[in-house]
């Protein structure tokens, strides 16, 4: 049963996440030192990353979202259920939270080792990291540019073996 509502969640979750946004206005980044980005379109492919106008990639700065690929997974994977599902919330708040809105990138922090540009994000006026560590669908892991400063958040319980 709990196979078949994750698959459910993530066929919904895919299809809106997939739709580009087609009210989008002129959405620039405020950032001097980077290269104003106009956003037309957001991809998350799961709670903290994605893609911006199709092509360029991005992870939120400082910011872990449980992962929402299969358990044991080589790259994305989650280490438990638990940790899947709420991925899959996670991915529902923040395309929730970013629909029709305007979506500004505030700071860039260079690339990460998958070569994701690391950004901080705003979605009318409200810092995306923040409000998400706030509703509890974030944990805080902070870096000093590609250099993890603490261990990765944990999203499993102790008592979880990986499913």
């Amino acid at each position: 049963m709990r196979n078949n509502l994750t698959a459910a969640i993530f066929a919904v979750i895919t299809v809106a996440c997939s739709q580009p946004r087609t009210d989008a206005r002129a959405k620039t980044s405020v950032n001097p030192h980077s290269q104003a980005v106009t956003i037309d379109s957001i991809y998350w492919s799961d709670g903290d990353s994605g893609r911006i106008n199709g092509s360029l990639k991005f992870r939120l700065n400082d910011i872990d979202a449980p992962e929402t690929g299969g358990v044991g997974a080589a790259i994305g994977g989650a280490k438990c259920e638990t940790e899947r599902a709420k991925g899959f919330e996670s991915k529902a708040w923040v395309v929730a939270f970013t629909r029709d809105t305007e979506l500004i990138i505030t700071r860039t922090h260079g690339q990460d080792h998958y070569e994701r540009l690391i950004i901080d994000l705003a979605s009318n006026g409200q810092d995306v990291g923040q409000m998400g560590l706030k509703s509890g669908h974030y944990q805080a892991w902070p870096h000093d540019g590609k250099k993890a400063l603490s261990e990765r958040p944990m999203w499993c319980t102790l008592n979880e073996k990986n499913d």
